[in-house]
């Protein structure tokens, strides 16, 4: 994964910060968007 950028939604927490963290540990540039929780 090597410079590539990786644009990860949700990545916050769960399984989008899992991909995340993975990613950047082997070398992509992360972007990760996340919005707070909203109560209904």
């Amino acid at each position: 994964m090597k410079d590539q950028v990786i644009f990860v939604t949700g990545g916050g927490k769960g399984m989008g910060e899992a991909v995340s963290l993975m990613a950047a540990e082997r070398g992509a540039k992360v972007c990760v968007a996340n919005t707070p929780p909203i109560n209904i």
